[in-house]
């Protein structure tokens, strides 16, 4: 048995930030986290684009709106200091019908309101930043500092730092068994751990290793696939930073767009379409009939139902899946795209997305549910990486003052 003060499973980006920051506020106490990969970022952590989001989308009553543009600030003040790339490359959000107009103001509001450097601009204004951007419709909102890093960069440098401060990282420790009334959890291999406060921060797999407190019988865990295609070196288009369209803000996708990474590569995506597995990656790998049958059911009723205006949201995400259709929904943001200008790639992501049973819903915003001696954050999808260090503050703020070391 391995006694602990701070027990952190999972070692994403939420994890690793959190360990860091209770290294910085605790540094006596003893900290471990538990990994069930052989490495750090196979999934989400590092797999997500590297946008370092400005807090635009989100309502300002909203955990994410309160984290997004701190955390930003922060995972930027971490990179300079470590000398990890980091480049503010500029976002604009283009309406892609009239009626998206409006919704401009919306996003322009609610970014001022937490905190990101926004403004709205012009046809010719669009035109000058991203001269491939779609300006028919004369208006653009435009947020300067949005930025892009390596994310797989900031695990690596996070976790080193981990390492050098006497932190332990256990990689290949899937959480097997949890006991919450001994305060004791066992990984693959019998290894035991007991803990003083434990962080479930464990990703793919915060609901099952919630389950055992009872704190996520109300929720259901679907996963969603997101594929890209990536801009032809042969293309002689350019685009400068990131081109997104304005968003359905009754679903927590944001729609294709292009993505601009910090070695200059440029994609399009992602789709958001049910994964037939948490890990469903490519193919059939990782397929899971049981997670399969759950999500089809669930997405058959909000179809149905028309739930959070699902249904056209559906219509649009299946037809991407096919090849033309993705072009078509990119050459809204990019009226000169052609077919050949975008290729198949290899870089795909999965989130899984919580989804409320009870209200017959997706969640919008994070979930972060205790006990007496555990935080479990349940759905720190998107902008989860740009938020990881408020997110951390947060937990750390909020915890009983009997577990502040």
């Amino acid at each position: 048995m391995v006694n602990c003060d701070y027990l952190i499973v999972g070692a994403g980006i939420i994890g690793l930030t959190l360990a860091y920051k209770l290294n910085l506020k605790f540094p006596d106490a003893k900290i471990i986290l538990l990994e069930k990969e052989s490495q750090l970022g196979l999934h989400s952590s590092g797999r997500n684009s590297g946008v370092l989001h400005s807090g635009i989308y989100y309502p300002e009553e909203s955990l994410k709106a309160r984290f997004c543009a701190d955390g930003a600030k922060q995972m930027k003040q971490f990179c300079e200091e470590n000398k990890v790339p980091c480049e503010a490359i500029g976002k604009v959000i283009i309406p892609k019908v009239a009626e998206d107009i409006d919704y401009l103001d919306v996003l322009c509001e609610r970014g001022k309101n937490n905190g990101a450097e926004v403004e709205l601009i012009n046809g010719c204004e669009l035109a000058k930043i991203e001269p491939e951007a779609n300006a028919q419709f004369d208006t653009a909102l435009y947020s300067p500092n949005t930025s892009v890093v390596n994310p797989k960069k900031v695990l690596e440098e996070l976790s080193a730092k981990l390492s050098s401060n006497g932190v332990m990282i256990f990689c290949n420790s899937e959480v097997q068994v949890v006991d919450p009334d001994k305060s004791t959890v066992e990984s693959v291999g019998g290894n035991k751990y007991k803990y003083g406060f434990l962080f479930n921060t464990s990703g793919f797999s915060v609901d099952k290793v919630a389950y055992p407190f009872g704190l996520v019988n109300d929720y259901e865990m679907l996963p969603f696939k997101g594929n890209y295609y990536k801009l032809s070196k042969a293309c002689e288009l350019k685009f400068n930073g990131l081109i997104y369209p304005v968003p359905d803000l009754n679903v927590p996708f944001l729609g294709i767009h292009s993505v601009k990474d910090i070695q200059g590569n440029i994609y399009f995506g992602p789709s958001a379409v049910p994964a037939f597995g948490r890990l469903n990656y490519q193919g059939l790998n990782g397929f899971s009939f049981s997670e399969s049958f759950k999500s089809l059911s669930i997405i058959s009723r909000q179809y149905l139902n028309n739930i959070q205006g699902f249904r056209v949201y559906a219509h649009n995400e299946a037809l991407q899946f096919f090849k033309s259709e993705f072009i078509k929904a990119a050459q809204v943001l990019a009226p000169n795209l052609r077919t050949y200008d975008l290729e198949k790639c290899d870089k795909v992501g999965i989130r899984t997305q919580l989804f409320n049973k009870k209200e017959q819903r997706l969640e919008m915003d994070f979930i972060i549910k205790s006990t007496e001696n555990t935080m479990h954050v349940l759905n720190t999808v998107s902008p989860g990486f740009t938020s990881s260090f408020a997110v951390a503050d947060y937990l750390i703020k909020n915890l009983p003052k009997a577990f502040k070391i």
